[in-house]
Order: structure tokens, then sequence, then C-alpha cells
């Protein structure tokens, strides 16, 4: 997500500064020759006073803030890590950005795993934040940290809420679409941890790019500063339904989802989609790339990746 918003950042002439805790030579961002492009502070979030150095000696006027571990399987195996980087790590950046008298527009990303569990389906903004895992109340307490720093001290800030992101650049195989891709792309059968029941939201990156930027254009407008906006198409899919459409997408012949799971999966929401109404209401900002269009893509992006590999 991040190399991609990157992109779009310095494509319209945007001087970016980016914080590189790991050089990853194979990654995104450095395919996409954005690590010759950008200014680089080399650190991580956890550590307050570079965070302060670099918002201040490069006079950020705009802080997009995605970083984050993202990962659920991580976040449960080690807690600790999750919550001093997702948590900690917030609100260092929230409080640098305060003594910062540059900063005019700050977009954060929350998540829909923020929610928690609910019954009642899409969930909205209104929603309550009502997390029980770790990843889901690290990102929930990011949400609330960026918020605050809005209602006290006039920060302007918004958060973003999104659905299950994916697209060509996400390198981390434990999630299924890039682990069902690179499964068919090499002749396996996809491997589904679940039972294959879940559903989910999906969102092409290129629909996250253009919500991050529509709403950092609002702001700090009132009707953008201390709004939380959720990003998805309001249409559920199933596991099970998402592998099956990559298998056919991919031209393979003879394969079929290996489901190994016997429910959602431990710390995993069974049922979670989302109603994007707020940001069309507000900001004119709809999904425009299908998960049939969006899904293409991204199978295309991964067959030129493992050409050779």
């Amino acid at each position: 997500m991040g190399s991609w918003l990157c992109k779009s950042l310095v494509d319209e002439g945007a001087r970016v500064v980016a914080l590189i805790r790991d050089r990853i030579p194979g990654a995104n961002y450095c395919r996409l020759g954005l690590d010759r492009r950008v200014d680089e502070v080399a650190g991580a979030l956890e550590d307050y006073e570079t965070v302060l150095r670099a918002v201040n000696e490069y006079e950020v006027d705009t802080c997009f803030h995605l970083a984050a571990q993202a990962i659920v399987t991580v976040a449960n195996r080690s807690p600790l890590s999750t919550f001093e980087t997702n948590v900690r790590g917030t609100w260092n950046l929230m409080e640098a950005l305060r003594q910062c008298r540059t900063v005019r527009a700050v977009v954060v990303a929350s998540s829909d795993k923020a929610y928690g569990v609910h019954k009642d389906l899409p969930y909205r903004e209104e929603h309550a934040l009502n997390p029980l895992y770790p990843y889901d109340t690290s990102k929930a307490c990011a949400d609330l940290i960026v918020r605050s720093y809005h209602a006290t001290f006039g920060l302007p800030a918004a958060v973003t809420r999104f659905a299950n992101l994916y697209g060509g650049g996400d390198l981390n195989f434990s999630r299924i679409v890039p682990d069902t891709i690179r499964s068919v792309l090499r002749g396996r059968n996809p491997v589904i941890r679940s039972d294959g029941t879940p559903e989910r939201d999906y969102c092409h990156v290129d629909d996250a790019v253009s919500l991050y930027m529509e709403v950092a254009r609002r702001l700090p407008a009132p009707e953008a500063a201390g709004q939380a906006f959720n990003g998805g198409h309001n249409e559920p899919v199933k596991v099970l339904d998402l592998v099956r459409r990559i298998i056919a997408l991919s031209g393979a012949k003879g394969l079929e989802p290996d489901v190994r799971g016997k429910d959602a999966g431990h710390g995993e929401i069974d049922r979670q989609w989302l109603d994007a109404a707020k940001a069309r209401t507000v900001l004119g900002w709809a999904p425009r790339v299908g998960i049939e269009e969006g899904l293409k893509r991204t199978v295309e992006w991964y067959r030129e990746y493992f050409v050779g590999r």
C-alpha cells in the first residue's frame, strides 16, 4: 500500500520523505525505483526523537501514516512488538506532528479490524470500536489516539478504515491473495487455512490510494478533520469463492482449493464488510476497481514478478 501511495505522490510532483526501518531489496518500493526518488530517513516509529527530527527538518505539510505491524498471526504470536509499533508508534508520530508548525493534513490508516465483531452488517463509521484480539486492539488504539489529538489539540487528522487490501506488490505470502496467486502460478493447489466460509470485503490498492489522496485534499476542512472514513465495496466475498476466482483468472487447469481449516481461524473475524456511504457522500469517493478486474491486475503483476524466480 505504501509503495503505491508513494508512487502516486511522486508522480504528482510531491517531495516525499519516507521513514524506512528495514531496507528490503525485493520490495515493491525498490522495484518501482522509489528509493531513488524520495528522501529517506532511517529509523522506526518507536524512536520519538527520530520521528520528531524527520517531520520538523523536512517541514512536512502532509503526513500519511501507514506504518504498522500488519499481520494478524504475527500479532497473536508477538503482541508486544505489535503494540509497540502500532500504538506507541502512533502516539509518537501524533506528538511529533503536534510540534510541527508546517503540518496541515494527517491521514492515518486504521482498519476494519478496529471494529471487532458486530452482528449488524455492514460496518458503518458509527459502529463502536469493539476489538478483542491483539492486532484489532492495536488498530483501535491508534484510531482513538489520532482522533483524540484532533479533538484536544486541533491536529488536522482523519483516519481511514479499509476492507482487506490487495494488489500487486504485497510480498507477505501469509495473506490469502498473494499466497493463492503464488500457488496457482506454480501449479499447486492453493491452501485455505480456514474452512473457506469467512466473508470479507476486498479493496484494490488503486482505490485505497485514491481515498487517501482525497482525504488529504479535504483536510483541514471540518468535513474531514477528526473523521473516520470506511473504504470498501460493501460486497462480501467468501474466502473459498475468492480462491476459485483467482484459479479461474490465472488460467490454471486442474487445480482445486485445499481447505484445511475447520472454522474461521483463531483471532480472525468471521464476517466483516464495510459501508462506504460516508466517503461517497462527504468526499465524492467510490471504489472503481471491481473484484474481477482487481484480481486480474493482481494476477498479472505476480506473473511478471515470478518470471525467473
